[in-house]
């Protein structure tokens, strides 16, 4: 009697379990669809930003000139900054594990001393590993407006300006669907255009850059595979307001990767641990019921025994 009354609090508890995860499942799948459409509306946008830093940085180089500080390359990496995007809670599968980890890959290719800039509290793990931090932000769950990430923006660009950084990294989890995130780690600053990280997002838009035989359009024309802009007033007024602008833009398509990775880990995660609870139930549910009418075959033996006794 006293194994079934264990047995049956067990259940009683894996069911208590079953009905969190199930809420939690509910709540990240709502987020989650929250996250999704924010994520691809802003996708296309991004990557044409990014394909116009690159097209940029090519002409600067193709010129021998530096158009603008933020697109020219140092000769030494004396100090690497990583802005790690990572969850505020966990239940979430190996989501923060992986990101951490794809960051501290990183460290080992790059010689040069790197401090991490923090974005979500279990990136703060970090602290009890020896690693360097600069900087730890707050991070939304649901972004709304590209003003919430302006504190972060406006720290790296002024860093990489003062030379304390001589390479700014991002790393965050790319969105491909509901149950495929894949961490990943791009260089922000300074442009790299000898191997340039693919767009921001599952989908990958041909940078117009890699290839050239396009007639004139506009304002802009092909001299091989670079194109020539014209730029009103000056090509160094018109950069200092679009460069910072449009690398914010790709920083701001990183948190919203990052969240949209998120909330889909942790909705994956929930379902299995329903399905695991509801298995759990099913398997101590007959564990019970064999026990029980093991139990009740045991007291109607014993009341045999005695009745035949008794008879004799």
């Amino acid at each position: 009697m006293a194994k079934t009354k264990e047995i049956l609090r067990r259940i009683k508890s894996v069911s208590s379990t079953k009905k969190i995860t199930k809420a939690l499942e509910m709540v990240s799948a709502a987020k989650m669809r929250k996250a999704i459409e924010a994520v691809l509306k802003t996708r296309a946008y991004a990557s044409l930003s990014w394909e116009t830093v690159l097209r940029l940085a090519k002409l600067a180089a193709a010129n021998s000139e530096s158009l603008h500080p933020l697109l020219k390359p140092r000769r030494q990496v004396n100090k690497a900054a990583i802005i790690l995007l990572t969850g505020n809670r966990g239940m979430c599968g190996g989501y923060n594990t992986a990101v951490i980890n794809k960051a501290k890959e990183s460290i080992k290719k790059h010689p040069a001393t790197t401090e991490f800039i923090l974005a979500g509290k279990k990136g703060t793990a970090l602290y009890h590993q020896g690693f360097n931090i600069a900087a730890e932000f707050e991070k939304s769950e649901l972004l709304t407006d590209a003003r919430e990430i302006y504190p972060i923006v406006k720290m790296v660009l002024s860093d990489y300006a003062r030379k304390k950084y001589d390479k700014i990294l991002v790393a965050y989890t790319d969105f491909v669907n509901p149950v495929k995130q894949v961490p990943r780690l791009r260089q922000l600053l300074p442009v790299n255009i000898e191997n340039p990280e693919q767009y921001l997002g599952s989908i990958e838009l041909k940078a117009a850059w890699e290839g050239g035989e396009e007639a004139e359009k506009g304002s802009r024309k092909v001299i091989g595979d670079v194109y020539e802009y014209v730029f009103e007033p000056s090509p160094r007024e018109v950069l200092d307001k679009m460069i910072p602008r449009l690398l914010e833009v790709q920083l701001y398509q990183a948190f919203l990767e990052a969240n949209a990775s998120e909330h889909s880990a942790r909705m994956t995660a929930m379902h299995q641990a329903t399905d695991a609870a509801t298995d759990m139930v099913s398997e101590l549910t007959l564990f019970y019921n064999k026990a029980r009418q093991a139990g009740i075959t045991s007291e109607i033996a014993e009341i045999s025994a005695g009745a035949n006794a008794l008879a004799e």
